[in-house]
This record gives C-alpha cells, structure tokens and sequence, in this order.
C-alpha cells in the first residue's frame, strides 16, 4: 500500500481544511517545497496536490508551486483542483503532475473527462469520488449532488478509469478514522480497481486497517502535520 502525504493549497502556501470548510483553514507552511522535501528525503515516493483556491474558482491556479516540487524532487505527483479544461489539463502536464485527478468535471462535463481519459489512458487519470452521505461531492465540497457514489464510480469504470480518490467528506480533517466501510464497499464491488483512501486518518492503526484491506494507497495528511502519525512510523510502507 502506498502512503501518499497530502499538500492542500490556498495562496501557494501548505494548509489544510476541516470538512472542506475554506473558514476552518489552518496554515502549516509558508512553502510547500520544504514540505514536499521532507517527505522526500523520509522516503516517501508520491504526493497528492490539491489546489482548494482552484478547486474554488474552477481552474488551476496554483501550478507554479506544481512546477516547482516538481522540478525540485522526484515525487510522483498526482494533481486535483480546478483541472476544469483542456488548457488546464496541459498547465497540469507541462507542470511535471504525473496524474490529474477529475472530480467536478467527471459529474458536470462526463464528455470531457471521458476523452481525456481516451487521450491519456488510465494510469494518467484519476476519478475523484468525493462523498457525503455516500452522494458525491463537488466543486471544492461545496455542492452537495443526489448522485449516489457507488453507481457514480461503476459508470466510470465501465468507461475505463482504473484509479479512483474516494474522500468522506463528513470524515475529512477530523482525525476520527476513515470510512471504512466506504472503501470496503468499492473494493468489493469493483475488485480491478485501484482505490485510494481519504480523509480521516487519525493514526497508525487506521493506516495498519486500511493496508490489511489491501486499499492501493491511503492519502495522510493532518495526522502527519498535527504529530498523530510521524515519517519514521511510516517508514514500513515507504521504497515501493
């Protein structure tokens, strides 16, 4: 199981939200390279990058702290927030993201997420399934669908998608576990699937749950900024 730190972004700085409440932010770092850095040099092979002021605004914006950790680590980057567009999806690539996460874009505009996908084949995108109440979660989780997220997810894998970043959004920056059942659910529903877990995380035994389910990755973000879980403890997952 890959364990995949998270960097959140709001004005090129590293932050992260309670539930996706942009008025719940707490600020980490000033610069998120010296973070991506860090995880580096603990041995951590990939980075999930979130743009919440692109993911706001529905559009890319922050791309040159993308070209910078990428151009100053080895990070398999993959990059959600604000890809809206064909132009944004090239700002993306040409940035040095290895994958691009599809949320917004694969409830609201399927046909362009759909050939993307025909373009760029499955291993370069990723669907975001964000969900509350188990109905997907759009626009930064600031539009609330009545699309159930299993049916959502099963259309998206007969279209080919083979990753998915499934966040409960009522779990998200809490530190009070994932949604276990939730991703217990995809894997037993869609078993080809590479499923990454979101939001939640509070410790190791969440992490130690999540790898005996035999989820592809677990993305850990405020446990790691708040202490909950440290790099060396993580260390068992890291040089896949």
């Amino acid at each position: 199981m890959y364990i995949i730190p998270a960097i959140d972004l709001i004005e090129g700085k590293a932050v992260r939200l309670t539930q996706g409440d942009y008025s719940q932010k707490k600020e980490y770092n000033a610069r998120p390279l010296e973070v991506a850095q860090q995880f580096e040099d603990a041995g951590l092979t990939r980075l999930h990058l979130v743009d919440l002021d692109g993911a706001k605004e529905k559009r890319v914006i922050n791309w040159k702290v993308l070209e910078l950790i990428a151009s100053k680590t080895k990070l398999h980057i993959d990059f959600g927030g604000g890809v809206q567009s064909d132009e944004d999806l090239r700002v993306v690539f040409e940035c040095g993201a290895k994958q691009v996460t599809g949320g917004s874009i694969a409830v609201k505009q399927p046909e362009v997420m759909e050939r993307w996908l025909s373009q760029l084949g499955s291993e370069a995108i990723i669907l975001g399934a964000d969900a509350k109440n188990e109905k997907i979660a759009v626009s930064g989780w600031e539009e609330s669908t009545e699309v159930w997220v299993y049916d959502f997810v099963e259309k998206w894998v007969e279209k080919g998608i083979s990753y998915v970043i499934s966040t409960d959004v009522a779990k998200d920056g809490l530190l009070q576990g994932p949604s276990f059942e939730l991703y217990r659910n995809l894997q037993d529903q869609f078993p080809k699937l590479n499923v990454i877990a979101s939001g939640g995380v509070s410790n190791m035994a969440d992490i130690e749950t999540l790898a005996d389910m035999n989820v592809f990755g677990v993305i850990v973000g405020k446990a790691i900024y708040e202490g909950r879980v440290t790099l060396k403890e993580l260390s068992r997952f890291m040089g896949i």
